[in-house]
């Protein structure tokens, strides 16, 4: 099949139109005995040729030099501004889009190039205006479509997002742009047969569809098929290696199957491809930590707060395994961090007035303290408790209220703190006891949990 000089357009416009990212790639195109003219042949043969060897500025240059009977031609003239907007002269091709515009207001290549301009330009409502003509003249053009289905993408509407890919599915089934974003919606829809269907399509049209394969993948994940997961992903990352998020995933899969050294290779991979993004980082750490590599985790987590300083989550953990070391002043300023984040946290609040306790601050815990008890009901466990290391005596009604709490979860969070309590006081029976309590939850998913685990491993 020969590509005719409007289907060059269409191919154009859509690339430029849709990858947010000006760089044109034009399919070789010729000449039909459509053409208009001898000279409308040469001219779009010595374009066709000029692009092929990837030279948008010389493709422009042709343009100076237009015949003048085809210095009119609408579809050259959109041709040219779609050059000019790959090479960030917006403002040239805007003039050309605007003066178009004015002699054919309902040509659909005219409106998509000024959709595009304005797109450029960053005016939403004006792009949008543009492409609403469109659909008012081809309900179910693509690019249209596409674009508007985008921009709720955007905004996490996924279902009008998902209702846009299907008009543009209905004027071109086969529309790999479509596809996808029709699969992904369906994806964050949970309306996963419709989504595997999409994917596997466009597999169907272009197998090498990286993209595609890496949704794949999650699905196989999901259902726990972690070696097909990790065949799908390994394939997308030889046809698009820079991808970080197919390492992302490819960590997580590796994770998931218990291959931690896979893991921990694609997830350094990420944070190579992508060292000012904190969240491979974060996987490092958490990998490092599992496994109590605990100066490793450390470091990582340092290196998550450095790139994100509001991951509150990092800062907990700095702060643990600083009060694991005995370095007090270190875990105070992390959990101080944690409580920048989570404000509301008891937990992290009685940490800090610890270690200021471990630190021998009296003066600055009590300020502390009387701070974080301000507005407090007074029999609460979050009063009680901060009253506690305010005072470091009167211990007695916080563990009556423990002993009488159902809540497993609150009970063994409040028991580690009556045992820390006790060992910073040195009755080491005492806080032993009360260790010994917390560590028995078998199950337990708060962080103190794993304080009391290495308090028992200590030499208390």
């Amino acid at each position: 099949m020969k590509f005719t000089k409007k289907m060059a357009l269409f191919a154009i416009l859509r690339t430029m139109l849709f990858a947010g990212v000006f760089f044109v790639s034009v399919p070789l195109f010729a000449a039909t005995a459509n053409s208009n003219s001898q000279e409308e042949i040469n001219f779009v043969q010595k374009l066709n040729s000029t692009l092929a060897k990837g030279s948008v500025d010389d493709a422009l240059l042709l343009f100076e030099n237009l015949p003048e009977k085809l210095q009119d031609d609408v579809d050259l003239r959109v041709l040219q501004a779609s050059l000019l907007l790959s090479v960030g002269k917006t403002a040239d091709a805007d003039k050309i889009a605007l003066a178009l515009i004015q002699k054919e207001a309902k040509n659909i290549d005219v409106l998509l190039l000024n959709a595009m301009v304005a797109k450029q330009k960053k005016n939403t409502l004006k792009k949008n205006q543009y492409l609403s003509q469109i659909l008012k003249i081809q309900p179910y053009n693509p690019d249209a479509n596409i674009e508007m289905g985008n921009e709720q993408a955007v905004k996490r509407n996924y279902r009008s997002a998902r209702d846009y890919y299907l008009k543009a599915l209905k004027g071109d089934p086969n529309n790999i742009e479509a596809l996808f974003g029709h699969g992904k919606m369906s994806y964050y829809l949970e309306r996963d047969a419709d989504s595997k269907k999409s994917f596997n399509k466009i597999l169907s049209i272009d197998p090498n569809y990286a993209p595609a394969m890496a949704y794949l993948a999650k699905f196989e994940a999901e259902g726990r098929r972690f070696k097909k997961a990790i065949e799908y992903l390994n394939k997308a990352i030889e046809l698009d290696p820079e991808n970080s998020d197919y390492y992302f995933d490819l960590g997580n899969f590796n994770r998931e199957a218990g291959k931690y050294d896979e893991a921990e290779k694609a997830w350094l991979k990420a944070t190579e491809l992508t060292p000012d993004y904190f969240l491979g980082y974060a996987y490092l750490a958490g990998l490092y930590d599992e496994q109590d590599k605990l100066d490793k985790a450390y470091d990582y987590y340092v290196k998550v707060v450095q790139k994100n300083p509001k991951y509150y989550y990092a800062y907990e953990s700095i702060g643990m395994i600083a009060w694991q070391r005995r370095n007090w002043a270190e875990a105070r300023k992390a959990f101080e961090g944690a409580l920048n984040g989570r404000p509301d946290s008891t937990s992290y609040a009685l940490m800090i007035a610890a270690c200021y306790q471990q630190e021998k601050k009296i003066p600055e815990c009590k300020k502390f303290t009387e701070k974080m008890m301000k507005g407090l009901d007074r029999n609460s466990f979050e009063y009680l408790s901060l009253r506690l290391f305010h005072d470091m005596t009167g211990e007695s009604t916080l563990t009556l209220k423990i002993q009488n709490e159902e809540s497993k979860k609150k009970k063994g969070k409040y028991l580690y703190y009556l045992a820390l309590y006790w060992d910073i006081k040195g009755k080491l029976n005492l806080a032993h006891k009360y260790y010994s309590e917390v560590t028995e939850m078998k199950g337990a998913d708060f962080f103190e949990f794993r304080l009391a685990e290495w308090a028992e491993k200590s030499d208390l």
